[in-house]
This record gives structure tokens, sequence and C-alpha cells, in this order.
């Protein structure tokens, strides 16, 4: 036995449209107080992270005594140079020995320095094994 579809009955009620807000004025934004006329860039560089992290807080503290304002540290990749080498120099080429450097960075941006701090910076003792580039930009 075949049923036969009934049509849907439209509703004779219209849609009323919701009454909109009112639309928020923009705020612009505030100013910097200073534009960034120079920036100080310090990459600093070391195999172990904990030696690193102190220099990076010594830095910081360093440009936060002289009241410079500091954009980081920003951690950058770390640079991972592997090595794979044979354990025995004639025989045995499946005995394999792997060798890994990893060599931490990070970054910090000092905006528009001071001659004190840049002073400050250059007479800083840092611990060896970290490598400071600094570039003014």
């Amino acid at each position: 036995m075949a049923t036969a579809a009934k049509p849907k009955a439209k509703s004779a009620a219209k849609k009323v449209a919701a009454p909109k807000a009112p639309r928020a004025k923009a705020v612009p934004k505030k100013a910097a107080a200073a534009p960034v006329e120079h920036k100080l860039r310090i990459r600093v560089r070391a195999y172990e992270h904990k030696i690193l992290d102190l220099s990076v807080k010594q830095i910081m503290d360093t440009a936060a005594r002289f009241d410079a304002t500091v954009v980081g540290p920003v951690p950058l990749p770390t640079e991972i140079k592997r090595w794979t080498v044979n354990r025995s120099t004639f025989v045995h080429k499946d005995a394999r020995e792997q060798f890994e450097m990893r060599i931490h960075k990070r970054l910090i941006d000092i905006l528009n320095p001071s001659p004190k701090v840049i002073e400050a910076l250059t007479n800083l003792n840092l611990p060896s094994g970290v490598t400071i580039d600094v570039k003014m930009v």
C-alpha cells in the first residue's frame, strides 16, 4: 500500500527582524610613549641551557637597572648537530655510535638603549661557553 505524502502547511506568521544594537565606536589605541628609533638586538648562544638562562637573567637585570625597555627573552629553535661514527676502524660496520651537540639560543631586544645601558652591557662578565652577538638595528 502506498502512502501519499502530505504537503507542508505554510505558516501565516511573518518573521519579524530583531532590532539591531547600536554599533560600538572604534576606540583608538594608545600611542607608544616613544617611537622605536634604535634597537639593540642581543643573540645569546650556549651549549647548556642552565648557563644560558643565568646569562640571560644577568643581561635582563642589567638592562632593568638602567630602566631600559626590554623585549624578550625569546627562545629560538635549538640547533642540533648529529654525527654517526663507526665504533671500530676496520670490521663490525653494524656497530656504530651516535653523537649530538645541542646549541640553545635566546633573543633579547632593548628598545632605545641609552649610552649607560650599552656601557653596562659591554662590561658584563658572563660565564665561559656563552656567546653573545650584539647588533644595533
